[in-house]
């Protein structure tokens, strides 16, 4: 492709900064960032309290997070934030230890038999699913993989592997499916706690891309990155080392694709584009409070685009930072594994404390309230339940500073995985001058959406 190409980019979050920089460093310059908000980051948002910083969304890395290490390395930045840590409670407020014997000795065989199908596990992913754990999904409904490894130098892969297309399958199903059901107690708290949603809905795609082995073992062994300045920080260097820097408070109104060029109309003005990278989301089912769109509702959207992209769903996750008092305040970060089944819709699954030396700070805290098979929870309610819950914790809100609910882990289910439909979005790549990224092309944690635009420039720049 010319390099003088006019790129315009929809999203100054990881997804597309990440593009804005890969553009860069392969010699395409001429690229546009258009970001609604007024800060950069997307999901992560880092706002300050008491002279710190504290997470409304994403919280950490881990070492095979190549994509985030690419940004380091591009900004001269490293991971120096708080060493992390973590410890258990039930549903009661009771501490407990769930993968100690020593504390649990009538849970022995149960965790001899979880040891044992981790192992199984890891064997499996190895051998059986080969090509698991490539960034994106192209191919596995078709049973192939195609892509970069999972490594340092992320080499091109690419295979046959009929196995894969078990990834369709819903989680819980993958794993009774090998004889391993047991391992989701471990992949569970990295994974619903983290707003993505229940294993029996959600494809096991997802859940094995986002946590292959090595990451979760990375998780469970708590080998963790963190920013001192928080997540938002990553994404805010990397914007002051673009040579273009996202626009701010970018409202766009209409895109129209005609004669080879890309039309945008934004704050009022029409630009024109060669090209255009999407990765804002593709489309919002019903209507946000907060105004956000999808692209079909601003785009001349095609009949394809439409009847892709309107499969789309999405979770309701929800964030509120409080405050407490010095005698109620949490002495480190609790996950409630009681919490995250769906039975227990809207309430507390985990709290978290960022920092180990000041009780003055923000405590933040994570609820799901949406599965596919039953009455949403409402926001006003869920937003109760959490404060509830604290309670029952014994470590009692006496502030709300800030409250988040956002359009957060954008996918299909299984049937329409299985059918192929990222197959069916990743043939129209480039077919309208537009290319599909974000989120619901990958995964929905700020590495995985980084890898696909790198990806994305690799394969069509």
């Amino acid at each position: 492709m010319d390099k003088n190409v006019k790129i315009c980019i929809i999203g100054g979050g990881p997804a597309g900064l990440s593009a804005g920089m890969y553009l860069e460093k392969k010699g395409y310059e001429n690229y546009t960032i258009l970001e609604r908000l007024d800060r950069v980051g997307g999901k992560c948002w880092s706002p300050t309290y008491n002279g710190r910083r504290y997470e409304m969304g994403a919280i950490m890395g881990v070492p095979s997070y190549y994509a985030v290490h690419d940004v380091e390395e591009f900004c001269g930045i490293t991971h120096d934030g708080p060493k992390l840590n973590r410890n258990y409670k039930n549903a009661a407020g009771k501490v407990i230890e769930p993968f100690n014997p020593k504390k649990n000795p009538l849970k022995i065989p149960r965790l001899m038999k979880m040891k044992n199908q981790m192992k199984k596990l890891a064997e499996l992913l190895e051998t059986k699913y080969k090509g698991y754990d490539i960034n994106g999904h192209r191919g596995v409904a078709e049973g192939r993989y195609e892509g970069f490894a999972v490594t340092p130098g992320r080499e091109p892969v690419s295979g046959i592997n009929e196995n894969l297309k078990d990834l369709a399958l819903p989680f819980k199903d993958f794993c009774e499916k090998n004889g391993v059901e047991l391992v989701q107690d471990i992949w569970i708290g990295p994974y619903t706690s983290f707003g993505y949603g229940y294993f029996d809905e959600i494809p096991a795609g997802y859940v094995l891309k986002y946590l292959d082995f090595q990451t979760t073992m990375n998780f469970v062994n708590v080998n963790l990155w963190t920013w001192k300045e928080g997540t938002q920080w990553i994404w805010e260097q990397l914007n002051d080392h673009l040579k273009h820097p996202a626009r701010l408070n970018s409202t766009i109104e209409k895109v129209e694709r005609k004669d080879g060029k890309v039309y945008v109309t934004v704050n009022g003005e029409v630009e024109e584009y060669d090209k255009i990278i999407v990765t804002a989301p593709l489309y919002i089912p019903g209507t946000r409070a907060d105004g956000q769109k999808g692209m079909i509702e601003y785009f001349d959207a095609r009949p394809d685009e439409i009847e892709l992209f309107s499969k789309i769903d999405y979770e309701r996750y929800d964030v509120q930072a409080v405050l407490t008092k010095p005698e109620d305040h949490p002495e480190i970060s609790y996950y409630v594994f009681d919490n995250m089944v769906k039975e227990r819709l809207g309430h507390l699954m985990v709290y978290y404390r960022r920092w180990r030396d000041e009780v003055d700070q923000v405590i933040t805290t994570y609820a799901l309230r949406k599965h596919r098979d039953m009455p949403e929870v409402g926001y006003d309610e869920c937003k109760q339940m959490v404060i509830d819950d604290l309670k029952t914790m014994n470590n009692p809100a006496s502030e709300v500073i800030n409250e988040w609910t956002v359009y957060y882990f954008p996918h299909v289910f299984s049937a329409d995985y299985a059918a192929g439909w990222y197959d069916k979005v990743e043939a129209m790549q480039d077919k309208y001058d537009t290319f599909y990224a974000g989120e619901v092309m990958a995964f929905g944690d700020m590495d995985e959406t980084a890898e696909y635009s790198r990806e994305l420039v690799e394969r069509f720049f």
